[in-house]
């Protein structure tokens, strides 16, 4: 059901498959939708860090900047005074989990996987800043492309928009050189996508699997799901594990969460069902 991959990260591989990894969220800003300021000191964020893993995250992503709607574009240098004490803090920490620096920016990813970051995750897909696709490519790292597409045709159907936006992000990482085997796609949930067209694309999830790529779905705690409920973010829990179920039955690889424990849980039940379930635990 689920197509395999791996994923280089030096002399260290990701691999992914039938078993779903799960991306912890540690956002280094004070003005995320959902969890600003909260980890901004290094300390408190490689305590957070921590705790993700010890509740099953496989990997985690850092942020210096906010995507919510509305948010204000942040210069690249105070993007690197957020993320670097944060690096280099997991770094003698000894975080023993790929780090994925949350960036579209060439300057912020250079410096970043220099400070250890394996993972690039560009919420543009390599168009707003090409030259980070060189530096993926320099370095062969991991690249998540995510779909943000501000002047699309609203009028065609959502999914072929979406392929359409990832040939063009494909190509520019081809063109710089980075190998195919390294490349995730995003369908990038509440970026430029109408209330509607979100659900639409969840349970079309199958299709962008054909596309022969890692999935990362990254639905977590969204005014979507605000919408439909009526609720705050941080009650959007369970919605979310409804979301990241979905998409997992559908094919997809890797999910961006906040609430780590509760998507894992939910994982390994999705996992248990479709494939064989592990030996039973003593209670």
């Amino acid at each position: 059901m689920h197509k395999a991959f791996s994923l280089k990260m030096g002399d260290k591989t990701l691999e992914l498959g039938p078993k779903p990894l799960v991306m912890g969220i540690l956002n280094v800003t004070p003005d995320s939708f959902s969890d600003g300021g909260e980890h901004s000191a290094a300390a408190d964020a490689v305590g957070q860090a921590k705790q993700m893993i010890s509740e099953g995250a496989d990997i985690i992503d850092v942020g210096g900047e906010s995507t919510r709607p509305g948010a204000k574009e942040v210069g690249a240098q105070a993007e690197l005074d957020r993320i670097m004490p944060v690096l280099d803090a997991l770094a003698e920490a000894r975080i023993n989990k790929p780090v994925s620096i949350d960036t579209y920016k060439a300057i912020v990813g250079h410096q970043a996987i220099q400070a250890g970051a394996s993972i690039i995750n560009d919420v543009w897909g390599f168009q707003r800043d090409p030259e980070l696709a060189d530096v993926a490519a320099h370095y062969n790292i991991p690249s998540i492309l995510m779909h943000w597409d501000e002047d699309r045709d609203t009028q065609k159907d959502i999914v072929s928009e979406l392929k359409r936006y990832f040939d063009k992000s494909i190509q520019i990482a081809e063109y710089a050189g980075l190998s195919k085997s390294q490349i995730v796609l995003d369908p990038g949930f509440g970026f430029a996508k109408t209330y509607e067209e979100n659900f639409t694309l969840l349970g079309r999830i199958d299709e962008l699997v054909e596309l022969g790529y890692p999935i990362l779905i990254g639905f977590s705690r969204k005014s979507t799901l605000g919408k439909l409920l009526g609720v705050e973010p941080k009650e959007r829990v369970a919605a979310t594990g409804a979301t990241t179920v979905l998409a997992y039955t559908q094919g997809a690889h890797i999910f961006r969460v906040h609430d780590v424990r509760e998507n894992y849980d939910a994982l390994q039940v999705a996992h248990a069902t479709y494939y064989s379930p592990p030996p039973a635990r003593e209670i």
